[in-house]
């Protein structure tokens, strides 16, 4: 698609990126009230979408967005997003926010709310140095927040907390930002989950902690046991992480990338571990399984129009 505008999805109509709005009175813009996934696509194949799609709805229902779109026309939205843009390997973001309404918190005057699919085209060794030589995190002061306060298990459109922190690695001339939850246990980077390697096991902190439910993040922890290695979830100390033989992240766009020092403090011999080399190889075998995901000739094309500027 060189020289070619990719095509966005909104509220049923393709539009050029250069074309591409929504109201200044959507609430998703006006409050960050709204959901949304990031997806990949691997080799003609959408990973993982039953997952993100399950996901996305789970955050619907919280939130309590009247979305008329049922999982199945979500997929095929997602789907023909990516095969209009004639992508194979694709960063997908689908957004769902409350719609346009007024200006106040009140959801009731936002009666429909707006779906938007972006898919652009993303290089299948994304991350390669960062896998090859690991990267630096420092603990932020930011706390995420309790399970019983704004969850951070639901994946909104707030991030500020996590932009925030990011601001805190940026200073501290750091990669990552580690965020604990209100008792001081580790939580989850600023983007993504976490998984610490001590004496062969591997740990993860539990959804106590506030993590998100990672799609990255279960399709890993299966990994462990299909490698033959014991997984715990469980609070895990700031202390623990500095005498962990191995800590690697995990996200959809950063996949499986080796934390090689915490605060300074090197972690195991200061180079990605054995361990960590082992989970990214058989990680990359999954993303180009089409079992992994849904195939992009698989769903039927979305009726919708085409819109030119």
């Amino acid at each position: 698609m060189a020289g070619k505008e990719p095509l966005v999805f909104i509220d049923g109509e393709y539009h050029p990126k250069s074309e591409a709005t929504v109201s200044v009175y959507d609430h998703g813009f006006l409050y960050g009230d709204g959901v949304f996934e990031g997806i990949r696509a691997y080799n003609g194949t959408v990973f993982r979408l039953k997952e993100h799609i399950r996901r996305l709805y789970e955050g619907i229902k919280v939130t309590r967005i009247n979305l008329d779109l049922t999982k199945e026309q979500m997929t095929n939205a997602v789907v023909d997003t990516v095969r209009r843009n004639n992508l194979t390997d694709a960063y997908i973001r689908v957004i769902v926010s409350r719609g346009r309404g007024n200006l106040g918190l009140d959801p009731r005057s936002c009666p429909k709310p707006s779906v938007v699919i972006m898919a652009e085209p993303v290089a299948p060794a994304h991350g390669k140095e960062a896998r090859e030589k690991g990267i630096t995190a420092i603990i932020s002061g930011y706390r995420r927040d309790r399970v019983d306060g704004t969850s951070h298990e639901l994946k909104s459109l707030n991030y500020i907390q996590s932009v925030m922190a990011k601001f805190q690695a940026i200073d501290a001339n750091a990669d990552e930002a580690l965020m604990l939850d209100g008792r001081g246990m580790v939580s989850e980077f600023h983007g993504s989950n976490l998984f610490m390697i001590k004496d062969n096991r591997f740990n993860t902190p539990s959804s106590a902690s506030g993590v998100l439910p990672g799609v990255t993040r279960a399709r890993v922890m299966r990994l462990t046991d299909e490698l033959g290695y014991e997984l715990r979830e469980r609070d895990i100390t700031p202390f623990e992480l500095m005498i962990a033989d191995e800590i690697f992240l995990t996200g959809t766009m950063a996949e499986i990338v080796p934390v090689v020092k915490m605060n300074g403090i090197q972690i195991g011999d200061g180079h990605p571990g054995p361990l960590t080399k082992e989970v990214i190889r058989g990680f990359q075998r999954i993303t180009q399984d089409p079992k992994e995901g849904v195939p992009i000739g698989a769903t039927v094309q979305v009726q919708a129009r085409v819109r030119t500027p």
